[in-house]
């Protein structure tokens, strides 16, 4: 019998066919693990180009991960102020609204 992560990669690969396989594979695995930066710094970079983009899905998930690779809630918001010099104020704004739902629950 397969493990429960096993188990919930399959369950993944079904629900979401070749979206869950591209972001494991070019993404967390090609993208993440190559030498250079760090998660953290990773963090940063991914949270600007995300908040410029108005990726809101892709915002909340990676508010946590940005959490957890050891950004700040201070350094969160001061990603997304510093942000509105370059993406626009409706960018930001819309990136604090997401921000705020996601990591009141943290």
């Amino acid at each position: 019998m397969a493990d429960t992560r096993t188990q919930g990669l399959d369950v993944l690969r079904q629900m979401l066919p070749g979206i869950g396989d591209l972001s494991l594979d070019h993404v967390f695995g090609a993208l993440w693990t190559r030498p250079g930066l760090d998660r953290r710094s990773r963090s940063l970079v991914t949270l600007g180009a995300l908040i410029a983009l108005r990726a809101s899905d892709e915002l909340k998930i990676h508010f946590q991960i940005a959490l957890n690779n050891g950004l700040t809630l201070e350094e969160i918001e001061e990603v997304i102020y510093h942000m509105t010099g370059y993406a626009g104020y409706p960018a930001a704004v819309s990136a604090r609204k997401f921000a705020s739902e996601v990591l009141r629950r943290s």
